[in-house]
């Protein structure tokens, strides 16, 4: 102080240093200030605001003519040898950093100091920001506040990271020795969600306790949605909690009221609740779907049970346990049943009541647990009405063909072994028929050869080129009506058959550029049943719509059949190329042909075992069948045979000039066709018929844009008026062709977008979550994921793309004899198909999927929907209008992770005919 008594303000350039408590004299006790109360707790742990005018006003006359007691400069902390203290009782257990822009003034005879400036102050993992700071030693308290620009407009708002966490707020008060906090006009980030607050009090663990509060997941400052709530805690990297809480769009109170909210923060595994999801159904109801509770069960096990209620009667329960071990295996089980009630039980012809299951199992072992060994399993059982009364999903509801598999395998390391175990199963939905394999064994011996030397001295002899192989498959299955599962009728379908195959090969090259290969293979197939069918002309065909039909008798036995067959083939390359003039774009152009030709001999070891089956009354028509037809292994081989088979492979594609191209030519190759061929053979011993059907294909990529592919059979014999195929070729009727074109088929599909505004982030994005190891949970809420994107594409639009389209077209044509009628059966199938969207404004999104039959002439399922970009939340609007499930629904729903089950959805379906 001066002579007067009054207080000598110092003042500094900006500085920087460390203080401690005083350690140089008794602390005098400050006088005891009048407490805030804590209004969320009731306790008095911090002094009242201090008004602004508590600042002293800068002096730039001041100067510093001492370091006053308990401040300890950055250079005397250096010399540690001069400090010879005793520690007080007030002391803090870690020096406190302070600086500041403009100024540091100190208040020695209080014990305060003032900071001004983008002033920060650090303490242990506690870092504090603000325009303006002062501290006063004998409370621990610091306090920072914001200033007025020449404006008015507050600036350097006080923040504090503090574990990581960052609070952004009005004013702070912070105690420096208990390390607990009051702040007002607070805003902080827990992973996806954000708090502002009124009041918040940090406790020392860094719990959070607000005063009314507002919780969100819009990153604007004035968001435009909130859950209100009046009190809060956050537990750090655990949860939110909060009380009663009133939601709130664009600042306006909605009806809508939770009694509770727990917001989790932590990531991994979690045990909780999973809320429902509100939903409206014209068959069902009202409705609560999906609702349940998340189990965890340790790193290798969890368990995750839902369950779905509506107000017609209808109900729903699953469990879906998964387990994993790393680096060894991980699987997951989900079992589902139902019970569904459709109309009104007192009118009995519109009233329907199923109960429905359906089970799935996937298996994956991690390939580095047992080199050599693995174990895999894709199971799919369901009733056949599961998917008609349970499932929304557009594809899944017409696709009636479900399947599974269950698969062991092994190979021995350093030998040709191979085994292999499964079992296999098929069913349609809608026919009802289903059919299991089990067990099935495959058991080979991969090429060995044995007059080759372990180590080859000298030429090569052609003789250590020759190779044997082995394979044996055994096959148990039965095809029965799920109606008989268990029951005798199923046993006795039952069929098992057992196939075992020797090939000896050999390669040597000939002449220059031609590849000469030999071959010899010998088959034997055992079987356990004799199929044998006889026409009955007295029995009414109800299908047919008059007398005569097949009865067919199973026969129980062992039989045998044994087929060998020799080989001779002889292939090249020949290559061709047109260069163009030096001034055109197209540089050349290179076509490579691949003919292959070749002979075979197979004698008739099995004539007694095919005989000819009458097929109908008028003609006396017969077919050359075996008793074996129908096996699971098939039917060996019928007559005698001395073919001559030929083939030809093409390849086409040029060079093209191109700017773009860094080599010094700037030449790009373009593929035009990948591959074009024909096949064929002529059976010379065959008494009729020799000459085989020819097998057409193409394939190609255009410009790496339009997948193009193709395949046809063409049939060299000409037919009579009844569809019945004659030994006569067709252009021995003057006609210049290869044959009738009995199928084929053509394919094509392109896909174009234009890019996107944030292609590299997604790319990156999408590679870590590559590099990242999936847990079969995540696979699960994947599978829902893309369920839901199927279910409903217009809440999952990429606003980031301006437009794409993907464009497909198939052509089918198939002409077959009918055995029954005798008669030529002619399909034919022709469809578009169109799935793109594009951007009306860069907030709203327009899209369709959608097919048109060429056949019918009639637009095929189609889905249309509207998208708008709320910012965090999205509404989307889907439309199916045409087939037998038709459909609309509006769902509004925000797009946080955390927030996806809060989900508004009215969803109106509709069934029958167009």
């Amino acid at each position: 102080m001066d002579t007067m008594g009054h207080p000598v303000f110092h003042r500094s350039p900006p500085v920087s240093g460390y203080f401690a408590a005083d350690t140089t004299k008794p602390v005098r006790k400050p006088v005891k200030a009048k407490p805030i109360k804590d209004t969320l707790h009731g306790k008095d742990t911090l002094p009242p605001l201090p008004k602004d005018t508590a600042h002293p006003a800068p002096n730039d006359t001041a100067g510093i003519d001492s370091i006053p007691a308990g401040f300890i400069t950055e250079d005397s902390l250096k010399n540690k040898d001069t400090i010879h203290v005793k520690l007080s009782k007030d002391s803090l257990d870690a020096p406190v950093a302070y600086k500041a822009r403009d100024s540091i003034v100190l208040i020695v005879p209080d014990k305060k100091f003032f900071l001004y400036g983008n002033a920060n102050t650090k303490y242990k993992d506690v870092d504090l920001t603000a325009e303006k700071m002062d501290y006063a030693q004998g409370t621990g308290i610091m306090h920072a506040m914001p200033s007025k620009d020449t404006a008015g407009k507050l600036v350097g708002r006080p923040v504090m990271v503090n574990a990581g966490q960052t609070f952004n707020s009005d004013t702070l008060l912070y105690n420096i020795s208990s390390q607990k906090a009051l702040i007002f006009n607070t805003r902080s980030q827990y992973g996806e969600g954000f708090i502002q607050s009124y009041e918040t009090k940090k406790a020392p663990d860094n719990t959070i306790f607000g005063f009314k509060n507002g919780y969100t997941t819009c990153n604007l400052d004035t968001p435009h949605f909130a859950f209100r709530a009046r009190k809060i805690k956050v537990i750090p990297n655990k949860l939110v909690i909060s009380g009663p809480a009133n939601l709130e769009i664009m600042g306006i109170p909605t009806p809508i009221y939770i009694p509770f909210a727990i917001f989790p923060l932590s990531q991994g595994q979690r045990s909780g609740l999973l809320p429902p999801q509100y939903t409206t159904t014209q068959q069902k109801g009202l409705g609560l779907e999906n609702g349940g509770y998340y189990i965890g069960l340790g790193d290798n096990f969890d368990l995750t049970l839902r369950a779905s209620i509506f107000s017609y009667g209808s109900w729903a329960i699953t469990a879906s346990p998964t387990y994993r071990k790393r680096y060894h295996y991980s699987g997951g089980l989900n079992l589902s049943f139902s019970n569904t009630r459709y109309g009104d039980p007192q009118v009995k012809q519109d009233f329907t009541s199923t109960h429905d299951f359906h089970v799935t199992w996937n298996h994956t072992m991690d390939s580095k647990a047992h080199p050599g060994t693995n174990f895999g399993a894709s199971v799919n059982f369901a009733s056949s009405t599961y998917n008609l009364y349970n499932v929304t999903d557009y594809n899944t509801r017409v696709n009636n063909n479900i399947g599974s598999s269950i698969n062991f395998s092994k190979s021995w390391q350093g030998k040709p072994f191979n085994l292999s175990l499964g079992l296999n199963h098929s069913q349609n939905l809608q026919t009802h028929d289903v059919t299991i394999s089990f067990p099935n064994a495959a058991f080979t011996v991969n090429t060995i050869y044995p007059f080759q030397p372990k180590e080859v001295v000298g030429t090569p002899k052609w003789y250590y080129k020759i190779g044997v192989g082995y394979s044996g498959n055994l096959q148990n299955s039965v095809a029965f009506k799920d109606s008989l599962f268990g029951k005798q009728p199923m046993w006795d379908a039952l069929q098992t058959g057992f196939q075992h195959q020797v090939p000896i090969s050999l390669s040597v090259p000939v002449m220059k550029g031609f590849t000469l290969s030999p071959g010899i293979s010998y088959s034997e197939r055992w079987y356990t049943k004799e199929i044998v069918r006889t026409w009955n002309p007295n029995e009414y065909n109800h299908g047919r719509g008059y007398r005569g039909k097949v009865d067919t008798l199973y026969k129980d036995g062992f039989f045998s059949s044994r087929d060998i067959s020799t080989s001779l083939s002889l292939t090249t390359a020949m290559y061709g190329m047109y260069v163009f003039n030096k001034n055109s774009k197209i540089r050349a152009i290179r076509h490579v042909i691949r003919p292959t030709i070749g002979i075979s001999y197979r004698p008739d070891l099995n004539g007694k075992y095919f005989y000819n089956l009458r097929y109908d009354t008028a003609s006396a028509a017969v077919q050359r069948v075996s008793y074996f037809d129908g096996s699971n292994i098939g039917a060996p081989s019928s007559g005698t045979s001395g073919s001559i088979n030929f083939g030809i492979d093409n390849n086409l594609e040029m060079k093209v000039f191109s700017k773009k191209d860094t080599s010094a030519n700037h030449e790009k190759k373009i593929k035009l066709l990948d591959g074009f061929g024909i096949n064929g053979s002529y059976n010379l011993l065959a008494d009729s018929f020799k000459l085989s059907t020819f097998s057409l294909y193409a394939r190609t990529n255009l410009f790496d844009k339009l997948n193009i592919t193709a395949s046809g059979t063409l049939d060299p014999y000409t037919y009579d008026r009844r569809g019945t195929r004659v030994d006569r070729y067709v252009w021995q009727d003057g006609k210049i062709s290869l044959g009738h074109l009995t199928n084929a088929s053509i394919a094509m599909s392109t896909s174009l977008q234009s890019q996107s505004k944030n292609a590299k982030a997604k790319d990156k994005e999408l590679q870590d979550l590559a590099e990242q190891q999936n847990t079969d949970a995540a696979m699960l809420a994947q599978q829902r994921q893309a369920q839901m994107i199927r279910t409903n594409p217009g809440e999952y639009v990429d606003f980031d793309i301006p437009w794409k389209v993907d464009l497909s077209y198939s052509l089918s044509y198939s002409k077959a004899i009918n055995i029954d009628s005798g008669r030529s059966v002619t399909t034919f199938n022709q469809g578009f198909t169109v799935n793109g969207d594009f951007s009306l404004t860069p907030k709203w999104k327009l899209g369709a999927q959608s097919t048109f039959d060429f056949v019918k002439m009639q637009i095929g399922y189609s889905n249309l929907y509207i998208s708008r970009d709320l910012h965090c939340w999205q509404m989307s609007i889907n439309v199916i209008p045409y087939g037998f499930y038709r459909s609309f629904s509006v769902t509004i729903n925000p797009k946080a992770g955390i927030l996806r089950d809060l989900r508004v959805n009215r969803t109106r379906q509709f069934y029958g005919d167009q």
